[in-house]
Parts: C-alpha cells; sequence; structure tokens
C-alpha cells in the first residue's frame, strides 16, 4: 500500500512540475497567415471588394485591407490567384446521421452498430466541410452521437463544420418523429429509449424538450406535421396540436434554444408561427395567410429545396416505402410556388438543403434552385451567411469576413453573383485558421 501510495505521489509530482508554466521568453509566437485574393465578397449584402488581403492570426481574423500587401517574415502566405473569395457557408438542415441513400440504410440497418453510424457520420462531417460549408445546423440523429461529433470537431481530433445540434425531433405519437411502421422487435431496437423524443399533451412535451436539451442539444426540432419519409399513410397535414406546440417552444426559449418546426401543410406551419416558432423547415404547402403572419412576426424559412426532388427521385425508384411515394409526389409539386411565394413576400429566408435525404457534400446545389424560385445569387449567398448567421443567434462567430471573427473563409473560381453554381465546386477552405482543402 506504501509503496501504491508513493508510487501515485511521485505520478502527481511529475505532473505539477509538467503543469509548471513556460517562462515568459519561451510564449509561443503567433500563427500568421496572408490570404491574398482578387475578389473578395467579406460583407455578404455589400458590394464584393477589388484584390484584397486578409491578416489571419491564430485562426481569427486580425485585418482585412485593400490590396495585395507583402507578408512579414514568418507568416504564412495564401496565393488565391483571381479566384473569388467569400465567408465559409452555412447549411442549416442537414442530418450527418443519415446516409442519403434510404435503400441502403434499410439493408445496412441489421448490421450495423451505433459505433459504425458514428464513422459514417464523421465521413459526412468531412464531406461537408470540404465544400465549403463550415457551419451546419444538424437537425435530427443520435442525441448522444451528434454531441460527441460536435465535440470532437471543436476540439479538432475529427475534420467537419462546426456542429450545432438539434439530437432527435420531438413528435407526437405516430408523428413524422416516431418510429413508426416497423414490427415489434425492430421498434424496441432501432427506437433506444433514452432518445425520449416522443411526447403526448403539453406536460409530456416540455419532458421531451428537456430530455434532449439533457443530452446535448443546441437547438430543439418538432414535427408540427407529418414528414414524406416516415412510414405513415396519413399524409402531410398537422400532427401536433397548437397547445403541444407551445409547450415546446416556450419550454426550449427558456432554455436558450432556438425551435425549428418541421412543417409542410399550411395549418401546421400556420400554428408553429402563432406559438413563436423561430423558423419553419420547409414550409411546402404555404398560402397568403401563412407568408403574412411568418413576415408579421419575423419567421424564418429554411426552404431545404433539394429534399423533395431527391425524395421524390427515391420514392419513384422503390427506394422508400409505398406510404411515402404519394406523399412526396405532392410535396415535389407543391414546392416550387410556395418557396416563389415567400420569396415574392419578403420571408426571411436561410439556406438548408435536409442533406442526408440527399447525399452529403453536395449541398451547395442548393443555390441554384434558390435563384430558380426568385433569389439574386447575393440574396442566396446572404441566406448561407449573414442570414443564416441571424438565425443562429451567432452573427458574431459566422457568416462574414472581419476582424475579430473565427477564420472560415473559400474560394471558388469564377464570379457567383454571376453564376451562383459557381459555389457547387468549391477550390480552397479554411475553416478557423486551418486549411482544410487547398486551391489547385
Amino acid at each position: 500500500m506504501h509503496r501504491i501510495l508513493a508510487t501515485a505521489a511521485l505520478a502527481l509530482m511529475s505532473t505539477s512540475a509538467l503543469a509548471q508554466p513556460a517562462p515568459s521568453g519561451a510564449a509561443t509566437a503567433p500563427q500568421v497567415t496572408y490570404i491574398h485574393a482578387a475578389h473578395l465578397l467579406d460583407q455578404p449584402g455589400k458590394a464584393p471588394r477589388g484584390p484584397s488581403t486578409i491578416v489571419v492570426t491564430d485562426g481569427k481574423v486580425s485585418e482585412v485591407r485593400d490590396g495585395t500587401l507583402p507578408a512579414p517574415a514568418g507568416a504564412k502566405v495564401v496565393e488565391l490567384g483571381d479566384r473569388f473569395v467569400l465567408p465559409g457557408l452555412t447549411d442549416l438542415h442537414v442530418h450527418l446521421f443519415a446516409d442519403g441513400d434510404p435503400m441502403k440504410a434499410r439493408l445496412e440497418a441489421t448490421t450495423r452498430d451505433r459505433e459504425d453510424a458514428a464513422f459514417i457520420a464523421a465521413e459526412h462531417a468531412k464531406e461537408t466541410v470540404e465544400a465549403g460549408f463550415t457551419t451546419v445546423r444538424d437537425l435530427g440523429g443520435p442525441p448522444r452521437g451528434i454531441r460527441a461529433l460536435r465535440d470532437a470537431v471543436e476540439r479538432g481530433d475529427v475534420e467537419g463544420p462546426t456542429i450545432v445540434n438539434a439530437g432527435e425531433m420531438i413528435s407526437v405519437s405516430g408523428g413524422h418523429g416516431d418510429n413508426n411502421g416497423v414490427n415489434e422487435e425492430s421498434f424496441d431496437a432501432f427506437h433506444p429509449h433514452d432518445y425520449n423524443n416522443v411526447c403526448n399533451g403539453a406536460d409530456d412535451c416540455r419532458r421531451a424538450v428537456r430530455e434532449q436539451i439533457r443530452l446535448g442539444a443546441q437547438v430543439i426540432k418538432f414535427a408540427a406535421t407529418g414528414g414524406v419519409l416516415s412510414n405513415v399513410a396519413g399524409g402531410l397535414g398537422q400532427q401536433m396540436t397548437s397547445e403541444e406546440m407551445k409547450a415546446v417552444i416556450d419550454t426550449a426559449h427558456s432554455f436558450g434554444r432556438k425551435v425549428a418546426a418541421h412543417s409542410h401543410a399550411a395549418a401546421g406551419t400556420s400554428a408553429a408561427v402563432a406559438q413563436g416558432v423561430d423558423s419553419i423547415e420547409h414550409g411546402t404547402f404555404l398560402d397568403d395567410a401563412t407568408v403574412k403572419a411568418m413576415v408579421a412576426h419575423g419567421t424564418w424559412l429554411v426552404p431545404t429545396m433539394m429534399a423533395p426532388v431527391a425524395a421524390l427521385a427515391q420514392a419513384r425508384a422503390g427506394a422508400l416505402p409505398p406510404a411515402s411515394i404519394a406523399k412526396a409526389e405532392q410535396a415535389a409539386a407543391a414546392m416550387k410556388a410556395s418557396h416563389k411565394l415567400a420569396i415574392r413576400s419578403g420571408v426571411k429566408i436561410a439556406f438548408g438543403t435536409d442533406t442526408g435525404v440527399s447525399r452529403h457534400g453536395l449541398n451547395a446545389q442548393e443555390f441554384a434552385l434558390m435563384v430558380e424560385a426568385g433569389m439574386t445569387p447575393m440574396q442566396a449567398i446572404v441566406a448561407a451567411t449573414t442570414g443564416a448567421a441571424d438565425l443562429l443567434g451567432r452573427s458574431d462567430s459566422v457568416g462574414r469576413i472581419a476582424p475579430g471573427m473565427p477564420a472560415d473563409i473559400i474560394a471558388v473560381s469564377g464570379d457567383p453573383l454571376t453564376d451562383v453554381s459557381r459555389l457547387e465546386h468549391v477550390d480552397f477552405v479554411m475553416k478557423r485558421g486551418h486549411v482544410v482543402k487547398t486551391a489547385p
């Protein structure tokens, strides 16, 4: 026993010695990088700048200056030639634990453990940041898994975007976020009880929100209506009552969390807006009254235009359950007109794709659909930068290239303000001062 205590004491003394601060003269020099850009959109929504120099010090932007300035001795230099430089993009609706291939996911569901899913999600995170999306909001996945991935990215153990996570979507029994359409054995196997996301009645829905926050959720998502991918033939109408929505929203807000509502039918959207939801995800069936309410309440719309297109293709290919086919047809048919109405009416639009329904790394294909629906390329870029930052409540750290901001920076060939599809091919990505992808 004495030998064990002596060994422990020695270990503690060694640790203490290692923990002593280094002499002041041995302080680590700051890591400085000079980025030379021919075209710079540092503040989306404002006119781009000409030749500019971005100075990055220890992962943050320290200066943005006109002209191509020479770098001091010891500084790294990134020459981006004639490329167009802009802030890292934000996707406000992804599912990093989903494959984008429902048939494959169903076939492999019985052979995958949670640990398998974690490694797959990490690869999806890498694909996402390499596509130029340096921040994402993950709106549905295993709560402990997405929290662990979020923290691993934050520590620098895993390459990926900054993740704002929701955990599991709050749902009523039998609703879009419940585990439905499977046999008795599979229900228990595929729906771990520690998720606790299903609720019925206002008090139970308050409990469900607190459970997700306990598991690490930074934002709360709930299903106001039915969904395309759930194996329930009940359509896309309202599923959660107004009283249940209010309980979810008020509880989340009391914990400082913003709330996103999965919603297709106008009735569900109107009810969520009336109860103070922060964003509507999808908004597939909008009408004049609902759009006016969204404008009046300042509610954001995250259109996810890629999702109905992907879901319809999967349904027609037989990759989705039969209950999903009619819903996919309806959603795809209504989406474009609804989103055009919202854009034309002045609803605040933020960028999101529902990636995980579609394949990861293709997020930027959403831009062309937004422009087709009536947005200018600049408006679409704002939706994925400063607009997204506003909805997240992170305007001090996301969406701009400015002194004091984390150095999340991307570059593309050509002018995305003329051709927004240029954002589908990102040549250079820097995440918090670390180069993730180098321009060829």
